[in-house]
């Protein structure tokens, strides 16, 4: 027996130490921590020629660290405006061109860009599109920009770093004819050949040579380089003949979160890919983020501070005097540590970054809160993330403006996050 005691003695402290050396060594053994941000209030420095940012529907990061921010030039409004006119009314402002790059300390490095820049730039001879307008922005390996409108008749251009135009994806939908009301849209989610409503979101597998779209109630890929059609898939992976055609219909939001249906509920948010492949849908319809594979095979789902009403007819859009917006979901990236263990959800309605684990979506922390001062939102609308953890956000509505958050607690490696 005392032999018997010793040896169960010294197996406990075997295995005890083995444990311990197992969280110190193995690496992603110890739990990892929620990243704490701090605003850095001095960014981006002030721009040149009177030039004011508009609204910032989205922002990316690329291969050089540089932050790419697609603005809104036509939301300027005229009391913004007054040194846009011959002779200049007021000695400011002037809406800034609508691509503006800048390195992680602030300062604009280029810029380019305007209603009309091409044929076929978002919203095409619309004065006033508002939401409808400039939507979406990448930047592949080799530096060139790839642009999204959200305006009935936008396509995907792409461009060189400093604005020349190499390449449309096509697609197109019709556009309105000028001083007429344009007819209700009517959903076709088999429809694979154009996108009526213009292309909010999209994302890239440069390794696959993919662009992945979110449009309607579907997910759809297509070759990057030919815009050939190659899948799809509609909420829950089910196939694209499936889907149906009809409104998702509203829900009394004060009696519980939206209803766990099986269906999309427009409107489809953001696409992004993680680092192990797995593609992530904001699903702003029903605060809800749906994960699937490359493939479409549906994997997990988690809402989003639930309680928010997603959709509904007390939903208002910018400018609206009688209702806030609606959905918990505007944009999201994925947080710095190697795994990835958390997504950073940008939330245009609670104003806040909800910070979730990324496998069940319990929330861990948040960013921000409603308000003007450094370190708040209003209408936070993009986010993206530097090779360090930084983050960048983007507001839209009268927010009007970029800001940089600083991570306190990363692990000091760099870590590009592209696409983000």
């Amino acid at each position: 027996m005392p032999i018997r005691n010793a040896w169960i003695d010294a197996s406990a402290v075997a295995i005890r130490l083995f444990c311990f050396l197992f969280l110190v060594f193995v690496p992603g053994a110890r739990a990892q921590k929620t990243p704490i941000y701090e605003v850095d209030p001095s960014w981006p420095k002030p721009l040149p020629n009177h030039w004011l940012m508009q609204g910032v529907p989205v922002m990316v990061t690329d291969k050089d660290d540089h932050i790419w921010v697609f603005n809104r030039p036509r939301d300027i409004n005229v009391d913004e405006s007054g040194a846009a006119t011959t002779p200049p009314r007021t000695d400011c402002c002037i809406a800034a061109p609508a691509v503006l790059e800048f390195d992680t300390a602030g300062n604009l490095l280029k810029s380019w860009g305007k209603p009309g820049y091409v044929p076929g730039w978002p919203a095409e001879g619309v004065e006033k599109p508002g939401a409808g307008a400039e939507h979406a922005i990448l930047v592949d390996r080799e530096g060139n920009v790839w642009l999204g409108g959200s305006s009935r008749g936008d396509s995907i251009q792409k461009f060189t770093g400093d604005g020349k135009f190499l390449w449309e994806f096509g697609h197109r939908g019709p556009r309105p004819t000028p001083g007429q009301p344009p007819p209700a849209l009517k959903q076709n989610n088999q429809d694979t050949d154009t996108f009526p409503g213009g292309i909010f979101f999209f994302d890239l597998d440069e390794d696959a040579h993919e662009l992945y779209i979110v449009d309607q109630k579907r997910v759809l890929v297509y070759d990057m380089e030919s815009g050939a059609f190659k899948r799809g898939w509609g909420g829950h992976g089910i196939p694209l003949s499936e889907i149906d055609n009809d409104p998702t219909p509203p829900y009394d939001w004060k009696s519980g979160p939206p209803p766990d249906q099986k269906q999309f509920a427009p409107a489809l948010h953001c696409v992004h890919i993680a680092n192990d492949g797995l593609v992530y849908i904001c699903e702003r319809g029903s605060d809800r983020v749906q994960v699937f594979t490359k493939q479409g095979k549906f994997v997990s789902s988690f809402f989003v501070h639930p309680s928010t009403p997603s959709r509904g007819p007390e939903c208002g859009g910018p400018g609206s005097t009688t209702f806030g917006m609606c959905g918990t979901i505007y944009n999201l990236t994925f947080s710095h540590d190697a795994e990835q263990k958390y997504v950073l959800i940008a939330d245009g309605t609670n104003d806040k970054i909800w910070i979730q684990d990324r496998k069940d979506g319990t929330v861990a922390g948040s960013i921000g809160d409603n308000g003007r001062m450094a370190g708040q939102f209003h209408w936070i609308d993009a986010i993206a993330m530097d090779s360090k953890g930084n983050i960048y956000t983007g507001e839209v509505d009268t927010g009007k403006r970029a800001q940089k958050f600083v991570l306190k607690n990363g692990d000091g490696k760099a870590r590009l996050h592209p696409h983000e």
